[in-house]
């Protein structure tokens, strides 16, 4: 406790965001969060459930309640800035979500607790980099998203109208013509599933559905990849820009001290040297 109340003083404001800040306290927090993790998993086997389910419903309640104090911390630490972070408002969300009756009705909303495992991504830094990454990557994504948009309906249309008669399961209307080519695209049984069938009845259906395969499974997802690693070397070159100019600046201060004491002891000695000048003069005279 002594280390605590030390500096700033106890209960206050700034020893509330000291302690949160705490890399220790952050450590802590995140093995909560993975043990948590950990127990909610073993809550979904019945075997553990019949053994041990009363004490998993005893850590759940634990475990949510550090995460409420934690909160109630970081809210008199920050007061209403704790809302100008969004991951501070992703963690306020997380934890309602457990704070929710166990009633009827509200058993499958009790089951989103499971997001709580997701706080890892607030927690740690690295993780919070990747989310970052995404979210800036979004725009980009965007784009690439209304040309495979794009792309899908006219090779729906297409099979729609030249495959629907003979195999209306799979290309009967446009809807399931969407269907069947986003499995296509996925690789999921495309071949022996929809490709060589169509193939019995269309011995030339090769050449509509590789081509289509190509464009959207191998080129669409190496520009989600191409924009995903530009994102993230962005961001990563970004923050070594921030933090070189933290390191000049931070050198720029000291240089600037230490010009400082240099200029101080220049005049000092030159006014020694006046002053000795003076006693000599006047042990001449």
């Amino acid at each position: 406790m002594s280390e605590l109340t030390a500096s700033p003083t106890f209960g206050t404001r700034a020893w509330a965001q000291a302690v949160i800040e705490r890399p220790s306290v952050t450590n802590a927090i995140l093995g909560v969060i993975i043990f948590n993790a950990v127990t909610l998993g073993l809550g979904t086997s019945a075997v553990v459930q019949a053994y041990a389910g009363e004490l998993l419903d005893v850590i759940d309640s634990v475990v949510l309640a550090v995460f409420v104090v934690e909160l109630f911390l970081k809210l008199y630490a920050y007061g209403l800035r704790f809302f100008a972070s969004a991951w501070n408002v992703f963690d306020l969300i997380v934890v309602a979500l457990g704070l929710l009756p166990d009633r009827q009705g509200l058993s499958a909303l009790r089951g989103l607790r499971v997001l709580r495992a997701m706080r890892l991504l607030s927690v740690i830094p690295q993780m919070r980099a990747v989310v970052q990454a995404l979210l800036d990557a979004l725009p980009g994504m965007g784009a690439v998203i209304v040309m495979i948009s794009i792309v899908f309906y006219i090779f729906a249309v297409m099979a729609t109208l030249m495959y629907g008669p003979a195999f209306p399961e799979w290309f009967g209307t446009l809807g399931r013509s969407l269907y069947s080519l986003f499995q296509i695209m996925t690789l999921e049984s495309w071949s022996m599933g929809i490709v060589r069938p169509v193939m019995e009845v269309f011995p030339f259906a090769w050449a509509f559905f590789v081509p289509f395969i190509v464009v959207t499974a191998f080129s669409v997802l190496n520009l989600f990849i191409g924009l995903l690693v530009n994102t993230m070397q962005s961001a990563v070159e970004a923050e070594t820009e921030e933090e070189i100019t933290k390191l000049q600046e931070l050198v720029k201060s000291e240089t600037d001290v230490v010009d400082a004491h240099v200029l101080e002891l220049r005049d000092e000695i030159r006014a020694l040297r006046t002053e000795v000048a003076a006693l000599r003069g006047g042990q001449d005279g």
